[in-house]
């Protein structure tokens, strides 16, 4: 019996998709309700494998969500039979009557399905457990006018998981704004879970259009119970009105828009070198922020202006999109004067009134003193002239006329020469004062560093080495580090830099190892007493040598 199994299975799997005899497509409801999902499921009696029913032709009518595949197979009293099932959730937006065309796999063709769609209750929302709601911030936009698109899901029940279909509109650009949001709401006394999103609306083209309601299938509890619920919301209808004939420059359509300005100082009367912070907001309804216009500085002769930081945002206020653009400019005073800055203009076409309008900044103007700090020209007094130098004069202006005035030395020509013999005897007694003592600073210092090195004494760190006190030893290598760098923080560090022996370092590090670790090592103190006596002795004849060769 198993032999005879085994076989005709192996029989089944070398039979070609084409031994499939029947297709099948049906509904799990009929009639439904316009916004209900039903299932279509589409068998054929075989195991089908890479190829699957073209569902395109559903779009024209239905709603038509993801298509699942499942496959199975039975064997009862020794006969084996196969399928493979391809189902696809449908939902109709409109009561009538429908027809599901024929589908065809592997060279099998199915039958088609009429369907009656009844009309939805006026009062089904109110009785449903879950219901859609849209709306729209305006029923009647200008191209590139931006608008809100509103949805809003009511749930009375525990969701336990659900999709939500994306609304669209034919040539226009819908993008979500920000996260969906979660609030409650109490309807003819029902408690509802509301959830909402806004999605902003761009259109491209002027005509009339219809955004099509959007639609929702999941699943809630009730009662131990899991039910599946689904939702449809209205279509909403749409009037994009062009851009007017008459209008010139870049295409701004907005309910308002405002220009303003902040001073720092905010002050109009400044010094040169002062800098001037001015930052300009431009606040704009019913546009995006890549649609804000750029606000350029007119350049004024005397003041420089540099841009500073510019910022662009958006943010959905009472259902309209508020957009803002900051700009800074940093301006300097180069010169004292006045100056008067232009005023700025940025025409936009006003949507509520139909008709072009401006917004201003008023011109400013702002009085430039010279600089407090700045160094003033001092006026020479020929009378008070100290040295009695030769050659100056005075000019002053007179009412009556120009007067010129000139003052003459009369110092005797012996006395200068005095005076210059003495400035040069003066001169060579500093620069003969300077060498000596410098090369007598010299000395000194090699004569105190010579006896740094030398007054500290080996004897205690060679007693200690004998009796192989390695704590004491190194309290007595500190002390002495201490004399020679004369430094009380880190100076057996010090002493191993100025000695440069990695032999040192090796030991000093092996002497801390074996103080602090259990583990570590003898150290040899007398090596670390042999490398300071010759690091003492060759710096001994290196100073010897230097102040040998000053004295020569």
């Amino acid at each position: 019996m198993v032999m005879r199994l085994f076989c005709c299975l192996l029989l089944l799997s070398a039979m070609p998709s084409w031994a499939a005899s029947k297709l099948e497509a049906s509904v799990d409801k009929n009639p439904v309700l316009a916004g209900e999902f039903f299932m279509l499921n589409i068998s054929v009696d075989d195991t089908v494998k890479g190829e699957q029913p073209d569902t395109s032709s559903l779009l024209k009518d239905f709603v038509v969500g993801p298509t699942s595949l499942s496959s199975r197979t039975n064997i009862i009293n020794g006969s084996i039979n196969k399928q493979t099932t391809w189902s696809v959730k449908l939902m109709t937006r409109a009561e009538g009557d429908y027809t599901i065309p024929a589908f065809s796999v592997a060279g099998l063709t199915s039958q088609p399905i009429k369907l009656k769609v009844a009309k939805r209750s006026v009062d089904a929302d109110k009785n449903n457990e879950i219901f859609l709601k849209t709306s729209l911030s305006s029923n009647s936009l200008f191209v590139q006018e931006a608008g809100v698109y509103t949805i809003k899901l009511y749930l009375a029940k525990e969701l336990l998981d659900g999709s939500l279909s994306t609304p669209n509109m034919e040539d226009a650009q819908l993008t979500q704004l920000g996260k969906q949001t979660e609030s409650y709401e109490l309807v003819d006394g029902k408690r509802y879970l509301v959830i909402t999103r806004e999605y902003l609306i761009q259109p491209q083209k002027s005509g009339a259009y219809t955004i099509a309601g959007l639609s929702f299938q999941g699943r809630v509890q009730q009662n131990y119970r899991q039910l599946e619920v689904s939702a449809l919301g209205d279509d909403q209808q749409i009037e994009i009105k062009p851009i007017p004939g008459d209008y010139k420059g870049a295409w701004l359509p907005s309910e308002l828009v405002n220009l303003d300005e902040e001073w720092q100082p905010n002050d109009n009367t400044v010094e040169v070198g002062t800098p001037i912070t001015r930052t300009i907001t431009l606040t704009a309804l019913g546009v995006t922020k890549e649609q804000l216009p750029e606000i350029s500085m007119p350049t004024i002769d005397g003041i420089r202006s540099y841009p500073d930081k510019k910022e662009n945002n958006n943010a959905v206020r009472d259902g309209r999109v508020v957009s803002q653009q900051t700009a800074s400019y940093a301006l300097l005073p180069q010169k004292p004067g006045t100056y008067t800055l232009p005023e700025i203009k940025l025409p936009w076409f006003n949507t509520k009134m139909n008709r072009i309008s401006v917004a201003t900044l008023p011109k400013r103007t702002i009085t430039v003193t010279p600089s407090s700090t700045a160094p003033n020209t001092a006026v020479v007094n020929p009378q008070s002239n100290p040295n009695n130098l030769p050659a100056i004069e005075n000019i002053s202006n007179e009412t009556t006329g120009t007067q010129r005035i000139e003052t003459k030395s009369d110092t005797p020509l012996w006395l200068i020469v005095v005076a210059a013999l003495g400035y040069i005897l003066w001169i060579g007694t500093v620069i003969f004062y300077l060498m000596t003592r410098s090369t007598k600073n010299t000395t000194e210092k090699l004569q105190l560093n010579n006896r740094d090195i030398s007054q500290p004494s080996l004897n205690e760190l060679k007693t200690l080495a004998k009796t192989n006190d390695v704590k004491a030893f190194y309290t007595a290598l500190n002390n002495f580090s201490v004399k020679v760098t004369h430094k009380n923080v880190g100076a057996i560090d010090e002493l191993c830099i100025r000695v440069n022996s990695s032999e040192l370092n090796g030991l000093i590090s092996q002497l801390q190892a074996q103080l602090y670790s259990n583990k570590g090592a003898n150290t040899d103190l007398n090596a670390i007493i042999k490398i300071l006596e010759n690091y003492q002795t060759q710096a001994s004849k290196s100073q010897q040598a230097v102040l040998k060769d000053l004295y020569d």
